[in-house]
This record gives C-alpha cells, structure tokens and sequence, in this order.
C-alpha cells in the first residue's frame, strides 16, 4: 500500500508563527471543539495577534481544515508507508493495529482533534478526499482478505466499524484514566478486535 500522492503536510516556508497558531489550534480544538474555540483565543494561546492569524488562515474554518489536513494525513502515512503488502492477513492486521496505537500514544492531541472533528460539516473537500482516501485503503485491505475468506463475509464498513470502535473504547479508557494504556492491554485488545472480524 502507498499514501495517496497528495496526502501531504504544509509545504511554505518555515513560519514560526504559523507553526504556533497550529499548535494553539490544536490544543483548543482538541479541548474546546470549533465553536467553541474563538479566533482570539488562538491568538492569546500562540502568542500573537488576532490579525497575524489571518494573514495565514483566512477564516477559522481554513484554520481548522489545514489541522486536519495535517494530521490526517500525518495518520495515512503512519498507516501506509512500508506496509508489509507481503506479509499474513494477521500480521499485516497487527501492523494496522500498532501503527495506529503508536500515533495516537505519541499524537494524543491530535488524535482526538481527528475523532472529535471527522465528521464536522465545516470540513473542506481537501479534508474529505484525504479522509475517504484512506477509508478507502483500509476497505481495499478488508475486501482482499474476505475474498480470501480470511475475515468475516461483511461489508468493509462493517469490519471497520468494529476494528476502529474497539480501539476508540480502548483510547476513551485511556483518556478518562479507567484503563492503563499498557502493551498488555493493547496487545489483548488487539487479538480480541481480530476474533470478532477473522473467519
């Protein structure tokens, strides 16, 4: 598997300041949602002016697009580049598994900011094409290994829904302080997500 050519970070200039209103964005984003999260209180937050925001980001909603477009696809490529193409269905299953688990340890901003804002009608058509681009990566994976009657007769969407849901639980465990986020913990996890979907 491959990331989609244009599943691509910011690529201007290096921009202190914009890199601060992103990091200001996120944090709040993560915390606070989009409406409830006001142009100046980005600004306090990165150490700016309101105005200097615009000059970057011409709208609170480009703001939060290039957020996503950012991090989702930081997340795609995390996911896909050097994909074991070649290994078992369970193994290649266990790279999905723990690539995700490591971005979201190491990313947890970010990965909330995803979770909270993927379905957002705010997001741009950049923002969903980057989205549907990897859904749709998974679901050539998830086809390929039912036609091979590897896992279980069901729509992609479907295995989806119950491979990413447990690991959402997990990560809401985590985040609420009722489970600790041990190898243990996600390796059980991981081999319990894979009986429910596997032949």
């Amino acid at each position: 598997m491959e990331t989609a050519a244009y599943l691509t970070t910011h690529t201007g200039p290096p921009s202190p300041k914009r890199d601060a209103i992103m990091a200001a964005a996120l944090e709040l984003f993560a915390e606070r949602g989009f409406h409830g999260t006001p142009v100046p209180l980005v600004a306090e937050k990165a150490g700016v002016g309101a105005g200097t925001i615009y000059r970057y980001f011409p709208s609170k909603e480009a703001l939060v697009n290039a957020l996503y477009q950012t991090w989702k696809s930081a997340l795609g490529r995390r996911l896909l580049d050097g994909f074991p193409a070649d290994a078992p269905v369970r193994e290649q299953f266990h790279a999905f598994w723990s690539r995700i688990a490591a971005f979201a340890t190491e990313n947890p901003k970010a990965f909330a900011f995803l979770e909270l804002h993927h379905h957002a009608p705010y997001l741009d058509d950049r923002s969903r094409a980057i989205e549907m681009e990897l859904l749709m990566s998974i679901a050539a994976f998830l086809e390929a290994t039912t036609r091979k009657q590897v896992t279980k007769d069901l729509p992609p969407a479907v295995l989806i829904a119950i491979a990413y849901g447990a690991f959402l639980g997990v990560m809401k465990g985590h985040w609420t302080g009722h489970l600790p986020l041990t190898p243990e913990v996600l390796d059980a996890a991981e081999a319990c997500v894979w009986e429910a979907i596997r032949r």
